[in-house]
């Protein structure tokens, strides 16, 4: 099974999941579609981006040696909504290393304050940061400031989110129950 064929191929829920399968836990087949993914033409990038996040959920361990390299690629101009969405929606499962966790949070903040930023974008950022305010408790506020800013204009897909990790917050500090 060739990779960049089979991402060339279609972008189907069908062809994601055929890759996910064929990729598995193979560090090898890994390697091939992370090449893929950042040297890949610009449609191979974008179709690499869906397989490789749900590998990653599945197969954390496999996207540390190329944490630094994904991040960098997130500061490429004009990268496709569908590289960033799957990106972020990977760091909700994963351990990001100590030295990228100042860089993610950053990242995330500029993602749910950005009008801009899609919906499922700003959703998994929220789950991003919940997760590094379990070693960050300081940055509880601005994230419940963030939410609280946007809470009025938000579509129901982040209001779902925010509730779940505003409860989470109330359940840490009980000054930060919001009744919005």
């Amino acid at each position: 099974m060739h990779l960049e064929k089979l991402l060339a191929e279609e972008h189907s829920k069908q062809q994601c999941d055929r890759i996910v399968q064929y990729v598995g836990r193979d560090k090898d087949r890994f390697a091939e579609l992370m090449r893929l993914f950042f040297k890949g033409e610009y449609r191979i990038t974008q179709r690499a981006a869906w397989p490789m996040s749900y590998i990653v959920r599945q197969y954390p361990g496999l996207i540390t040696p190329y944490f630094k390299k994904l991040l960098d690629y997130l500061d490429k101009p004009g990268i496709h909504t569908a590289v960033i969405r799957n990106t972020v929606r990977l760091l909700q499962d994963v351990e990001v290393p100590s030295r990228y966790q100042g860089r993610v949070m950053s990242r995330c903040f500029d993602y749910v304050a950005a009008p801009e930023t899609p919906i499922a974008v700003k959703a998994f950022s929220l789950t991003v940061l919940e997760n590094l305010s379990k070693k960050y408790p300081d940055i509880l506020p601005e994230l419940k400031e963030l939410i609280e800013s946007q809470w009025d204009q938000a579509p129901p897909a982040f209001r779902s989110r925010a509730k779940k990790v505003l409860k989470v917050m109330s359940d840490k500090r009980p000054d930060t129950t919001y009744r919005g």
